[in-house]
């Protein structure tokens, strides 16, 4: 299986491609330049510098969110269409699970943190046992003071990963103490993660349903949220 991985979740874009478990090649860029100029640039680049083609390519797969409104967009519907072209699978996977594949701790508690604004992070705990990862909860927003008490109770290190690292242990690493923090370069989403929890799922029995891919983003955008809350006004 050879999987074709978007990551346009925040800032930075990646594009990864796997092959049989094997991580072939990564193309990542944090450049500030937008998703749509960059992305299927890089995924053609990177095919063609791992002496792959198109054709060759039987699944693809995409970080469906949390994160940037506008960057899941853009990732989705990059994937779909990539997909939708050569009828093969498309894997949406949690942004949040590829986070915590990628930083590939070996022992302890992942803690993916994405910056949600107005105090609140995106966030799933997943432990590590021997390297196998388990899910602890569902992906969630929660509060900054929420995750610091529920956090105080875990007696092995958390590894903190995604672009809320620092806020999350600028915030709580008084009272949590267990709090590790990553350095730059392993701390942001790649989509090589991404790639991994999509071969995941294809081994589990999913059939990578492409019209059924649809962005999770958790909560209401805030132009949402404005219009809800004009309509209750009313």
């Amino acid at each position: 299986m050879l999987i074709v991985a978007f990551e346009t979740s925040a800032k930075a874009a990646s594009v990864a491609l796997l092959e049989d478990g094997k991580l072939l090649g990564e193309s990542y860029q944090n450049t500030g330049l937008t998703h749509s100029q960059t992305l299927m640039v890089m995924a053609e680049q990177l095919l063609s510098q791992c002496g792959k083609t198109v054709a060759e390519v039987t699944a693809a797969a995409v970080a469906a969110g949390p994160g940037s409104f506008t960057g899941v967009r853009i990732g989705v519907a990059a994937a779909k269409g990539f997909a939708w072209g050569r009828e093969i699978p498309c894997y949406g996977v949690s942004t949040l699970e590829a986070m915590a594949l990628s930083l590939g701790a070996y022992q302890g508690y992942i803690c993916p943190c994405m910056d949600a604004r107005r105090s609140q992070v995106y966030n799933a705990l997943f432990y590590v046992n021997q390297g196998q990862l388990e899910r602890v909860t569902d992906d969630r927003a929660i509060s900054l003071s929420e995750l610091g008490e529920e956090l105080k109770s875990l007696r092995e290190p958390i590894f903190l990963v995604g672009d809320g690292s620092n806020l999350c242990y600028n915030a709580l690493s008084e009272s949590v103490p267990g709090l590790v923090l990553p350095p730059e370069h392993r701390m942001h989403q790649r989509a090589c993660g991404v790639a991994l929890a999509a071969r995941k799922q294809a081994e589990a029995g999913d059939p990578g349903d492409a019209a059924a891919l649809t962005p999770n983003y958790l909560r209401l955008s805030q132009a949402e949220r404005e219009r809800a809350e004009r309509m209750k006004a009313n």
